[in-house]
């Protein structure tokens, strides 16, 4: 199916189911208000002068309460609907390039000292997490951001493709969990619930469950006793004051535990909608057939337990009302759920944190379905699962920036693995070299997330991604660019000869120092790299950077980008070629911006 046309037709009819049931509970809303003046002017005929029967007011409260209920249920479908809408106007968004800004950032996410996330845009405004989470928990986003911060193993990498690619049919499956979801995320705090799940168990002194049970019959016994006539008084207060007693020592338990509970329980009660809505589902795929599984415990659905739950909170909340309370202190009703209520964190709660991770990779994957299902033309990569340094290799064919729109993006053919470990790029100002390190390494992270990238065909090995492409300064930390850089490039260099093949990135190799020491700098770097194992591209408008590769036999290989001088003006075709680049730009764009030069 065409994803826009796909995405314009479900977001039409959601929006008039939205203003259906919107007109439909205005309607509603007006009829009980006249229903409700009609039985106020009827209790006025029944009350204030009575000469009507009380029975005619059976009459306006049934149809309140019919009308009540059913106007509860169409401002939930009123308000699926407007989250269905918000869905599709979000892919809407993303198919026409209208997504920087208004999606999640993952700011949160970001490491200063990572060794590629600032580099390559993972995160921030118009990053690539922004432009895949449809994530609405949590822990769906910060699985996300775990995926696409580190390589995951091949295994684990083909079963996300084999889930993916069941997902991002299921339309109707994504939008159903992203309207639960929705509601999830302003108002669950997933640290909370997974703290509240594994805190230490309250306990109670051995016994303590039957000597309520005794002392509440005893209570229950002697009062009827008493009413009966057939003893006095005496033993039932006898009861009561043993009640009140056991009470009173176990009151700071009991409070330690209902407080505890109670944003938890509501916050689990939140969630149990996006977790009935997977486990409802029918998944054929072992990965998903896991997840599934994981929102288990005891062979018990999670959503089953959750409702336990909420039905135990809702007879504490009885509690309050001042017609049962005195009930409630009678049998010792907040003793008794309390007891309950640890008792259900006991079974289960340890697996509220398997739980929220489930909901999170589940999340996840749904992210990366969205993606696939909304850019059809990109593929999967095929990935090699040697970890050796011989093995290691980027094949890309068309390769082109994920970040960009499709029919912007100008493409690339980039080879490197085997004998060839080095590629030096060297071409102007703003021709694009940067963006050729940014869509090798940012296609290279979607790979070992789990993802389809941007490229005609990708085949590359298990490869760690190492970057130094935007390095600035830092005022704060006392830090110049170029120790900024080098410190980058120590970190890159520690990558090199580890489990996983380094591809490196440099961008504009040791800039920020003079020619003699960043041509002997430079050499001694990728020289050493390259020694180690690692693969990788670095960029330069330094000419004499290019001639590294004299010094390196096959192993490295000199490609430009170029630029041609039109009535006064610069044009780039974005191509990369084969070659030291013969030409710079630097005089015509300063003379282009007014410079006498």
């Amino acid at each position: 199916m065409n994803p826009a046309e796909e995405y314009r037709a479900r977001l039409e009819q959601r929006i008039e189911q939205r203003d259906r049931q919107e007109g439909l509970h205005r309607t509603i809303g007006n009829f009980r208000l006249a229903v409700g003046i009609g039985g106020v002017v009827v209790a006025f005929f029944v009350f204030g002068r009575p000469t009507i029967s009380p029975v005619w007011l059976i009459a306006p409260f049934a149809i309140f309460v019919v009308l009540a209920v059913w106007h509860s249920r169409v401002i939930e479908r009123r308000d699926r609907a407007a989250r269905a809408v918000r869905f599709y106007e979000r892919g809407m968004a993303r198919l026409e390039n209208r997504w920087m800004g208004g999606g999640e950032t993952g700011d949160r996410y970001r490491e200063p000292d990572h060794v590629y996330a600032d580099d390559l845009d993972v995160f921030g405004r118009g990053s690539l997490f922004e432009l895949l989470c449809t994530a609405r928990t949590q822990s769906g986003e910060a699985t996300l951001a775990r995926w696409l911060k580190a390589p995951a193993a091949a295994a684990e990498v083909l079963a996300r493709h084999e889930a993916v690619k069941e997902l991002r049919e299921r339309l109707e499956l994504r939008e159903e969990l992203a309207s639960f979801a929705d509601v999830v995320r302003t108002n669950v705090n997933d640290d909370a619930l997974a703290v509240w799940g594994d805190k230490p168990a309250v306990t109670f002194p051995r016994g303590t469950r039957v000597a309520v049970a005794i002392v509440v019959a005893a209570v229950l016994i002697t009062f009827s006793l008493w009413m009966a006539g057939v003893a006095k008084r005496t033993p039932f207060l006898i009861a009561i004051l043993i009640e009140s007693c056991l009470g009173l020592a176990l009151r700071t338990r009991v409070n330690e535990i209902t407080e505890a509970a109670e944003h938890p329980s509501r916050d689990l009660d939140i969630l149990s909608n996006a977790i009935g809505c997977i486990e409802a589902q029918e998944l054929e795929t072992p990965l998903l057939r896991r997840i599934r599984t994981q929102l288990e415990t005891g062979g018990e659905p999670a959503s089953r337990q959750i409702h336990r739950l909420h039905i135990m909170m809702s007879r504490l909340e009885d509690a309050e009302n001042q017609f049962f309370a005195p009930i409630a202190a009678a049998v010792m009703w907040q003793t008794q759920f309390a007891m309950a209520l640890e008792a259900w964190r006991a079974r289960s709660g340890r697996s509220i944190g398997r739980w929220l991770e489930a909901v999170g990779e589940f999340e996840a994957l749904c992210s990366l379905a969205s993606h696939s299902f909304e850019h059809p033309e990109d593929p999967f990569p095929a990935l090699l699962d040697d970890n050796s340094p011989a093995a290691a290799c980027f094949d890309g064919r068309g390769i082109g920036h994920p970040l960009l729109p499709e029919d912007a993006v100008v493409r690339n053919d980039v080879k490197i693995g085997g004998v060839l470990r080095l590629l030096i790029i060297s071409g102007s100002n703003m021709s694009g070299k940067s963006t050729l390190l940014r869509s090798i390494g940012l296609n290279t992270v979607l790979a070992w997330a789990g993802a389809t990238v941007r490229a005609a065909s990708l085949e590359l090995a298990p490869l760690q991604v190492g970057a130094s492409v935007r390095i600035v300064d830092s005022l704060q930390d006392g830090k110049s660019r170029f120790y900024a850089e080098i410190t980058r490039l120590r970190q890159i260099m520690d990558l090199a000869g580890s489990e996983r093949t380094l591809l490196f990135l440099v961008d504009e190799m040791l800039s920020g120092t003079n020619s003699h020491d960043r041509l002997i700098g430079a050499e001694a770097l990728v020289r050493r790299l390259v020694e180690r194992g690692a693969i990788g591209l670095i960029t330069t408008h330094d000419l004499a950077l290019a001639h590294i590769a004299d010094g390196l036999g096959h192993a490295a290989m000199n490609m430009h980008f170029s630029d041609t001088i039109t009535d006064g003006r610069l044009n780039f075709d974005y191509r990369l070629r084969r070659g030291i680049v013969e030409r710079s730009n630097a005089l015509e764009l300063m003379r282009s911006v007014g410079l006498e030069v």
